[in-house]
């Protein structure tokens, strides 16, 4: 069972890459150690939108497959599987797989993982907590979301700290409005976080998605104006996934295989994103299941 003697986690054992029929369509980037620059627009059409959209649902009810699956005594390499299996029986790639090096088809990011956390066989216990990422590509395009579960009994802080997150995420999306700025988004969640007196992870952020999995529009969640200070524009397409640390502070760290990030102090956190589109009056969520 990879954790320390402080109950903290440590690597485990990684198995090998799950394969997806050759049926189905793979991102450019597949089989390349980056993916190409993305030279698009995160503008899209209605029938662009609508794919997005059909992306988006595969992703959210593959993490709604897995999060029934959630239990002590079940490994994140299992839950990985679940939601492999879901993704691909839906004719979608999923699109973590393959992407920068990255193994699995999913990231489960456990207790004090911030993001990225890589399956293995790591055992979830009793009071944890999971959160779990998945990205669909279907259609030419990506759909992304993740949500954060518990595992049996959490302490009331940590259920306090899933439930708030949620909500920020809540308050990130009510911002959104065409003319606005995308930092009125981090203003938004970083605002309510401070009532509680979280930590607000800066350094990873929401993003333009569609045909990209990455398209360099950068959505952050915390009040970084006058900073990124794109203009929110209707039929834009992004992310936002607030990550709160129950530690109050922002700082982490990252493991040796370059994608485990980590709370500095180990102390919990979570995260919740969507897809959304703007429309003419807000937005709408395209990562529902």
């Amino acid at each position: 069972m990879p954790r320390d003697i402080n109950g903290h986690l440590i690597p485990g054992r990684i198995s090998p890459p799950r394969s997806v029929p050759q049926g189905i369509a793979r991102p450019e980037y597949v089989g390349r150690k980056t993916p190409k620059t993305f030279t698009g627009s995160d503008v899209y059409s209605a029938s662009s939108i609508d794919l997005i959209r059909e992306s988006s649902v595969i992703a959210a009810q593959a993490i709604q497959a897995v999060g029934a699956a959630v239990r002590p005594g079940i490994t994140t390499d299992e839950l990985d599987g679940i939601g492999h299996d879901f993704v691909v029986a839906a004719g979608a790639y999923p699109s973590t797989l393959g992407y920068r090096g990255f193994q699995k088809s999913t990231c489960t990011s456990v207790n004090e993982v911030v993001c990225h956390g890589i399956p293995d066989d790591t055992v979830l216990q009793d009071g944890d907590i999971i959160n779990i990422d998945i990205t669909a590509y279907k259609n030419g395009v990506h759909g992304d979301s993740n949500v954060t579960f518990v595992v049996g009994e959490v302490a009331p802080e940590v259920a306090d700290l899933i439930d708030r997150t949620r909500e920020s995420l809540n308050r990130g999306i009510k911002a959104v409005a065409p003319g606005r700025e995308v930092n009125v988004i981090g203003r938004a969640i970083e605002s309510y976080a401070k009532r509680f007196e979280y930590g607000v992870v800066r350094d990873f952020t929401g993003h333009g998605v569609g045909e990209a999995f990455h398209s360099g529009l950068i959505i952050p969640h915390y009040d970084s104006a006058p900073r990124f200070d794109d203009e929110i524009v209707e039929n834009m397409v992004f992310t936002i996934e607030p990550m709160l640390t129950l530690g109050g502070s922002p700082e982490w760290e990252m493991w040796a295989d370059g994608w485990t990030v980590v709370t500095k102090d180990r102390s919990y956190t979570a995260q919740f994103e969507h897809t959304l589109v703007v429309t003419a009056r807000g937005a709408e969520v395209l990562t529902l299941p």
